[in-house]
């Protein structure tokens, strides 16, 4: 699917998303703080067990609409208004006036919606949770505002040419080279995937697998993984960075904790530096629900650390494989576009 039509899906989602949750038999709860006290079972190995096929898709957005200001969750049956006119919205096999012409069927709104209804996942339920947005700290829901430094990255990345991006102090999202171009471009990394995990269109699964010394993060989309050691050992030194960073687990009772730093600045998060300090804690609060929380601390980017809560579902399905082609040759195309719009603005500078 192009960016352009993703992006235009997550815009959506964000103005008329709610929150979402988990199954029926779960106890209805209002927020992340209204959780059940829980004692899961443990492991050979007297750990915790989170082990399992975990499900974050939901509708709610990262950040509170505007419209939500005041209002950090949503009453049953608000949620169950917003969800049916968003299931409506978000209908991709919708023939009405916003995919068709006079004449019929045009064909447009198909390319532009990708995919049919039946490959979407974006969430569905009202049952439990009901957050009218993904950042539960600060209490606006909002992430905070950037620092300076953080303007002057985000600016510097937000499609400028190679040349003009270093002036600004940033990378640039130039067409020079297939390295030049976004890794989601490249199927590479997505942001769904992590780390943090923010729900995405599709593919919003992981599996946690554990051992003594070990904990597996195994997500779905781009198949993408972390082995997170537990024993203690200190994080890698602070010149090796990398698209997932570095991830060190603990246990805080019957929370894991992973601590990530060494982060990459080609997989900024929300616009974050290298100096991005991840806290992600697990928390199984019911037979089938896992509370997955993340805190970003980034001095040189956000004026405040900020703080999401996303509640997983249980899951009887097992990962699939996934295969992400339009990176196999969508690149010569691009590439080969930015040519011949370079060579038409040549010929017309000669005109």
């Amino acid at each position: 699917m192009s960016r352009r039509c993703l992006l235009g899906v997550l815009v959506t989602i964000a103005l008329v998303a709610i929150a979402w949750i988990p199954t029926a038999g779960q106890a209805a709860a209002q927020g992340p703080a209204a959780t059940q006290t829980y004692t899961p079972p443990l492991t050979p190995d007297g750990q915790p067990d989170l082990q399992g096929v975990w499900g974050y898709a939901t509708i709610t957005p990262l950040e509170r609409p505007p419209e939500l200001a005041e209002k950090p969750v949503l009453t049953a049956q608000e949620a169950a208004d917003l969800e049916r006119r968003t299931a409506e919205i978000q209908d991709r096999d919708r023939r009405d006036h916003a995919s068709t012409s006079e004449r019929g069927s045009d064909g447009r709104t198909d390319l532009d919606r990708a995919y049919n209804q039946f490959w979407w996942d974006f969430g569905t339920k009202t049952v439990g949770t009901r957050q009218t947005s993904l950042v539960v700290d600060p209490p606006n829901g909002r992430i905070p505002p950037l620092t300076p430094e953080g303007q002057k990255r985000v600016r510097a990345n937000r499609g400028l040419t190679t040349n003009s991006a270093r002036e600004e102090g940033g990378a640039g999202r130039s067409f020079d080279s297939i390295a030049d171009r976004p890794l989601g471009e490249r199927c590479l990394q997505w942001r769904t995937a992590g780390p943090p995990m923010v729900p995405g269109p599709y593919n919003n699964n992981v599996q946690l697998l554990q051992s003594r010394d070990y904990v597996v993060i195994l997500n779905e989309m781009i198949h993408e993984h972390r082995m997170v050691p537990l024993d203690g050992r200190p994080h890698l030194d602070p010149e090796v960075r990398q698209w997932m960073g570095d991830s060190r687990g603990h246990w805080e009772g019957s929370t894991l904790v992973v601590d990530t730093t060494n982060f990459s600045a080609k997989t900024a998060f929300q616009g974050a530096s290298e100096k991005l300090h991840l806290i992600e804690r697990f928390t199984r609060v019911a037979p089938d629900v896992l509370m997955y929380e993340f805190t970003v601390d980034d001095p040189t980017t956000f004026t405040q650390t900020w703080k999401a809560a996303i509640p997983m579902t249980l899951s009887q399905e097992p990962i699939y494989e996934y295969a992400c082609h339009e990176g196999n040759y969508s690149m010569a195309t691009i590439l080969a576009g930015a040519r011949a719009q370079e060579k038409a603005l040549a010929e017309a500078a000669k005109d």
